[in-house]
């Protein structure tokens, strides 16, 4: 049995850009577990229109 692992999960959220305005997108994050319980995410990113993988950083959540 593993104590620590990594996992990998998609979630469709809604974001704000400047340029597109609002956004609904699917974010991916990577997450590091202890016994299945998540408590750091390593990594998040999504996957623009074109097909290009860009790092969440660059939008804001949208309230």
């Amino acid at each position: 049995m593993k104590l620590i692992s990594i996992k990998r999960e998609t979630i469709s959220e809604e974001r704000f850009t400047p340029k597109m305005g609002l956004l609904s997108t699917k974010v991916t994050y990577i997450k590091k577990q202890f016994l299945s319980i998540p408590f750091k995410t390593l990594h998040k990113y999504r996957e623009t229109y074109y097909g290009k993988i860009k790092d969440c950083e660059d939008c804001v959540l949208a309230r």
